[in-house]
């Protein structure tokens, strides 16, 4: 624990790396926590603390080490070598959990990219340790013994993987770019479900649209994007998708590999936060969406919060957690995606955030030609009707994009404004 670390934060951290541990398919035998003024830079810890490790491994408590911090390519190369075992960071462990649970070709590929980044620099640690020791080595005024060769082989096979890597995730970034095209074309408004892992983003989106989103009480339970239909009380249309959650310190190799993924919250209409209530360390947790929300310049986009897993709280404690976080994040909506409450209130902040950049209209539809406004119902709304000689006058609204194609029926006193521009709905 550095100067300027809580205790609390550390609890915090360390129990979450403990969930991380176990999610990737380890059993935890013990954690430790040292106080140190600085990072050691050659065993990330003191050597006290590395004697004290090997006597442990001598009696057989572990034959894993997991960091909370990510380690240098020295640090855990010394590490491993002093200790005679692995050693992984934070990293690595959350790397592996995601390569055990991406279950579509661009997840893999994503996963992969990430992987293979964090392990280049690793290379001269992983052949020291494992090839070289008893292997060939050069003589005096050799340029380099087996295992240096080795590694510049492996080092031309990852950079050459790498660049294929680059070029088939960009392919599914042209896709994921002509799917939202289509999405635009359909005119329907787009949000993305963001929150901290395991808040309840799947659980939502499949209480919300009936979609069969895989949701589980595991950290990063799913990865893969998934969008759905979601119909409005209004009978207006929206696209939601859910996203891979977030986690503090995530790495930057894996915000490097999934930003086809993240896309999905860069260019949403709006942002659907998820938070759970009944965390201890929830208030953190919103702030580490924040921090994500802000390296994805999404920050400032419309939001609807909803806190989520009122129905693990009692009465006093919801009261408490539900008043902090509304200070905040005033507008808050409290549900439950298990038990469907709040639902009501969610769909109607949903539909008022998603309404974005909206042009009023005032329409005279003819009689039998009732389907411009189921359209407009569909992709944006209609507040008052009146049924007249010609037709059905109709006053609502529609987003900016398609004001277009309901041009046609404008109504004649609001012809000469053309598109009827009267701002916001």
């Amino acid at each position: 624990m550095l100067p300027g670390t809580t205790p609390e934060l550390v609890r915090e951290q360390m129990a979450e790396l403990a969930d991380l541990t176990r999610t990737a398919g380890a059993d935890i035998t013990g954690s430790d926590v040292q106080r140190r003024a600085a990072v050691d830079p050659a065993h990330f810890i003191g050597m006290g603390k590395v004697e004290e490790l090997r006597e442990l491994r001598l009696e057989g408590a572990f034959d894993l080490i997991v960091c909370n911090d990510d380690l240098s390519p020295r640090q855990q190369r010394n590490l491993e070598l002093e200790l005679k075992t692995r050693v992984l960071d934070r990293t690595e462990v959350i790397l592996e959990i995601f390569a055990q649970h991406a279950r579509t070709h661009e997840g893999r590929l994503q996963v992969e990219a990430a992987r293979l980044h964090h392990l280049l620099p690793r290379l001269i640690g992983a052949y020291a340790y494992d090839r070289q020791v008893g292997g060939r080595r050069g003589g005096v005024g050799a340029r380099g013994g087996f295992g240096e060769q080795q590694i510049e082989v492996e080092r031309r096979r990852i950079r050459r993987r790498m660049r294929d890597l680059e070029r088939e995730i960009e392919q599914v970034r042209s896709q994921r770019h002509q799917q939202r095209t289509g999405r635009r074309r359909a005119e329907l408004e787009t949000a993305a479900i963001v929150g901290y892992t395991n808040a309840g983003k799947s659980t939502l989106l499949n209480a919300l649209t009936g979609a069969r989103v895989h949701a589980e009480q595991k950290l990063f339970a799913t990865l893969d994007p998934t969008t759905r239909r979601l119909d409005l009380h209004t009978g207006r249309g929206l696209l939601l998708t859910d996203t891979v959650g977030f986690i503090q310190k995530l790495p930057t190799d894996l915000v490097a590999a999934f930003r086809a993924t993240l896309e999905e919250v860069t260019e949403a209409d709006v942002i659907l936060q998820v938070l759970d209530v009944s965390s201890p360390a929830v208030e953190e947790q919103a702030e580490t969406v924040e921090e994500v929300l802000t390296d994805l310049e999404a920050v400032h986009k419309p939001r609807v919060v909803a806190l989520n897993k009122v129905d693990l709280l009692g009465p006093a404690a919801r009261r408490r957690a539900v008043g902090a976080l509304t200070a905040r994040y005033p507008g808050a909506v409290a549900i439950s995606a298990i038990n469907r409450s709040g639902f009501a209130e969610l769909l109607e902040a949903i539909d008022k955030a998603s309404r974005g950049d909206v042009v009023a209209l005032d329409l005279l539809v003819p009689y039998g030609r009732e389907g411009v406004l189921a359209e407009l119902r569909r992709i944006g709304g209609v507040e008052r009707t009146e049924y007249v000689q010609d037709g059905t006058r109709a006053w609502g609204w529609a987003p900016r994009h398609a004001v277009r194609r309901f041009e046609p029926y404008a109504a004649a006193s609001a012809r000469p404004a053309r598109a009827r521009i009267s701002g916001k709905a």
